[in-house]
């Protein structure tokens, strides 16, 4: 962050670091920040523990910096994964099933019936201890047995345990959305996308993702926010079921790491639309944007060598009578496009980041698969054995009969009936290290 040319001044966090249970440091950082500023600030939270901090002492900054409202702990109770789960119970909004047991009998139980594995989660993740030994904040139950043995850690652990019943990954079942939000819950930016690869594969961050309106995704993400009140900025995660039905299983009030993904042709994103709103200033409707698509350069690289593939560019989505591709139909003000627009906005455009660069760990994984994949083609060769499951990478060229393609052209009679993407180009459209 601090070699990035659009950054002014780095000021330091708080003494002996951030407690959401103990604010009043923040604060304290916070006021001296705001004195050396000298004017006021915008102030947005970049992670959970961060937002549910400034929530609680947001009424001693009114003055200090423009910060989004954020009533009755708000940040807390959407983060806390029970609260969540009893928001959704509430107003309709599908998520899986869950069970919170009162005893380690009641969770070998509940992890029965829901059908094992089940995923395990901790009600409040930023409660748990650091270093502790077995203690995730996600984590796949196998057995009755550790299910009660993950229970009888609760007090170590801080928060109530959650069961829920587990959802299978697969090529298309992991989306997000993002948004920014004004007052009472009116969207500013927002967009639905789905999650292509992921680092750890198959259950962790988004190493490439594509921004695909999806009507139900966006209009759960809306319904929230809406009933929340909610103002700022958020990223929720779905996971689709068997059955095609979208179950929101995160709520992080914050912007995602890929928030990036859902800029607009003029460059519009989330948190620079939170900016305008809170200084006063109008956020003007986004223009373009659906198809573009985000890479984390080293988590998708080493995504595909540990068993993923890179994305493939999918074709045009039908259309409705009217003519408009039923991909970009949304409640949502985000995929709204002139008539006559030129092909240059209808392209979409790849943005890609470099994540954690301070950290090694990722960038000896992927050398070590690299090297581990090398060594078994090598060890293969010398006893003549013909390598089995070879993958094969095949480069897409963009003919202009390709870019000019009508977008209300129909997918093969075959196919799903959910609307496909609309197209995306290959071409990098601005590289942004974090």
């Amino acid at each position: 962050m601090g070699r990035s040319r659009y950054l002014r001044a780095v000021h330091p966090g708080p003494v002996g670091g951030l407690d959401p249970e103990a604010p009043e440091a923040l604060l304290e950082c916070l006021t001296g920040v705001s004195e050396r500023i000298g004017r006021p600030a915008v102030l947005i939270a970049m992670d959970d523990l961060s937002a549910i901090a400034v929530s609680r002492v947001a009424p001693m900054l009114r003055e200090r910096f423009r910060i989004p409202h954020q009533p009755d702990n708000l940040p807390a109770r959407v983060a806390d994964k029970a609260e969540l789960s009893r928001l959704c119970a509430r107003w309709d909004v599908p998520h899986p099933e869950t069970v919170i047991p009162a005893s380690g009998a009641e969770a070998a139980e509940a992890a029965w019936r829901l059908g094992l594995p089940v995923v395990a989660k901790w009600s409040r993740p930023w409660l748990l201890p650091a270093g502790a030994d077995g203690l995730r904040s996600t984590m796949l139950v196998h057995t009755t047995a550790e299910a009660r043995r993950l229970y009888e850690r609760s007090a170590e652990a801080g928060s109530r345990l959650l069961l829920q019943r587990f959802l299978p990954a697969g090529p298309d079942t992991d989306w997000f959305f993002h948004g920014a939000f004004a007052h009472g819950g009116r969207p500013l930016l927002a967009g639905s996308g789905r999650k292509e690869l992921s680092w750890p594969v198959r259950t962790g961050l988004t190493a490439v993702g594509r921004w695909l309106p999806d009507p139900a995704v966006e209009e759960a993400g809306l319904r929230l926010a809406e009933r929340l009140g909610y103002q700022g900025i958020l990223d929720l995660d779905f996971r689709r079921d068997e059955r095609g039905c979208f179950r929101l299983v995160d709520f992080n009030p914050r912007p995602g790491a890929q928030f990036r993904l859902f800029a607009d042709a003029a460059g519009l994103d989330v948190v620079q639309a939170m900016y305008l709103d809170l200084t006063g200033q109008q956020v003007p409707r986004p223009s373009g944007g659906p198809g573009r698509v985000f890479v984390a350069e080293n988590y998708a690289l080493l995504a595909a060598v540990r068993g993923g593939s890179l994305p493939r560019r999918p074709a045009a989505g039908p259309a409705d009578p009217a003519g408009t591709p039923a991909a970009s139909r949304s409640a949502v003000p985000t995929s709204s496009r002139a008539p006559g627009a030129g092909r240059a906005a209808e392209r979409g455009r790849v943005e890609t980041a470099w994540f954690a660069a301070d950290d090694l760990l990722p960038f000896l994984a992927m050398l070590g698969a690299l090297l581990g994949r090398g060594a078994g083609k090598g060890v293969r060769a010398l006893r003549g054995v013909p390598e089995q499951g070879r993958r094969t990478a095949r480069a897409v060229v963009r003919t202009p009969r390709q870019r000019g393609r009508n977008p209300s052209s129909t997918g093969s009679a075959g196919s799903a009936s959910r609307p496909l993407p609309p197209e995306a180009s290959a071409e990098p459209d601005e590289l942004v290290t974090r």
